[in-house]
């Protein structure tokens, strides 16, 4: 198995069978940066490319996304921004298609590179078309012998289930999103029939207590105990449509899928480096597995916000009682946690703590400046 997770198409498959094996593994996920990841890299092992490219376009002369394969991360880094689409990329998401060249530097449309890019030569690029529509393309480099007539049949041909493949992951993500804006609104109404009553009677009982205090100071003291019972029970209710709140993505996909999801996200919107690792988690009762995925978003949330972090790690192992071990380190610029404790500043560790204690679980801090923070919570099995 390659490090990097993606199995290779075995060389002894040849035509159908090795397109068949490429389709079936960019077929078994459902985000939408895993396919592309997936295609990409299927496309380079299936043609015996030494590298691999898949762009889609944005509306704006540049790619919403740019993945790529065989091509090392400090490499990547190197090569600087992401490319617009101009000179043969260009060619490529305008046209329906493909284009072979045996020499992609003597091409007219060709434009240069940036100086880290590596050089390429045998080029083959291929729409990715779902009817007249360009979703993106797919581009190889550099092949031994040069790249043939019956290799471009062969990623059109991946290209064609290309199309499907993204067009349900993104199918997938955009029910989500419309799962999500549902759950929301239910936590919207649900908050305001739980605690928007309680806090409309407890804002007259304060005004009556204010109107009360010169002319009757007995009858004041007594709607201001009201206004301390209506306060303590908008509180409770409200505390109870938080904690009973199961995210949506947890009943369909599981914390290990909902939390690596969630990381790849951060990922690319953050300028840190967000991994995420597990390791022998088995199924936890909804209430832990909820308790868990929000720590890491608390977690997370201080470690990208706050800390100045380059790279933030999160681990989630199974332990032999059937529990889990979720672990979230950064190597930000740490604190003091009793510092930080004495000037009254929480980070939303109060709210971790009661997250671990609600559930039978054990949360615990590490940090000091200049050192970084990690934050473990351990929750027991069924």
């Amino acid at each position: 198995m390659p490090t990097d997770g993606v199995p290779r198409c075995d060389p002894s498959l040849s035509g159908i069978e090795a397109v068949s094996a490429a389709v079936l593994e960019m077929s078994r996920h459902l985000e939408v940066r895993e396919v592309l990841r997936r295609i990409t890299a299927s496309a380079r092992s299936l043609l015996g490319a030494e590298y691999a490219a898949l762009g889609v376009p944005d509306d704006h002369g540049g790619f919403a996304q740019f993945v790529v394969d065989g091509v090392t991360d400090e490499q990547w880094k190197a090569i600087g921004p992401l490319p617009r689409q101009h000179g043969v990329l260009a060619t490529m998401l305008h046209e329906l298609t493909p284009t072979r060249l045996a020499d992609v530097r003597q091409a007219p449309a060709f434009e240069g590179w940036p100086e880290a890019h590596p050089d390429m030569k045998d080029f083959l690029g291929m729409p990715i078309i779902d009817g007249t529509e360009i979703l993106g393309a797919v581009f190889l480099a550099n092949k031994e012998g040069g790249f043939t007539a019956h290799d471009e049949e062969l990623l059109r041909i991946l290209a064609a289930h290309a199309a499907l493949a993204l067009g349900n992951a993104r199918l997938y993500e955009r029910s989500r999103e419309l799962t999500l804006a549902g759950e929301r609104a239910r936590i919207a109404h649900d908050l305001h029939d739980a605690v928007s009553q309680k806090l409309f009677s407890l804002r007259l009982t304060a005004k009556a207590a204010a109107k009360l205090v010169d002319r009757d100071p007995a009858r004041a003291r007594a709607e201001l105990a009201e206004v301390a019972r209506l306060a303590a029970e908008a509180a409770d209710e409200l505390r109870t449509v938080v904690v009973e709140l199961r995210p949506a993505a947890l009943d369909e996909d599981g914390l290990v899928a909902t939390l690596a999801s969630q990381v790849q996200v951060l990922d690319r919107a953050h300028s840190a480096v967000v991994r995420f690792a597990t390791q022998g988690v088995r199924t936890l009762p909804p209430a832990q597995e909820a308790a868990v995925l929000r720590v890491a978003q608390e977690a997370l949330h201080n470690a990208l916000r706050h800390s100045g972090a380059a790279n933030v790690d999160i681990t989630l192992s199974g332990t032999p009682a059937r529990g889990a071990v979720l672990r979230v380190a950064d190597d930000g610029r740490g604190f003091d946690p009793d510092s930080v404790r004495r000037a009254g500043r929480h980070l939303g560790l109060v709210s971790m703590r009661d997250r671990a204690a609600a559930v039978g679980g054990r949360l615990s801090l590490e940090s000091a400046p200049g050192k970084g923070t990690v934050i473990e919570l351990e929750v027991p099995g069924a």
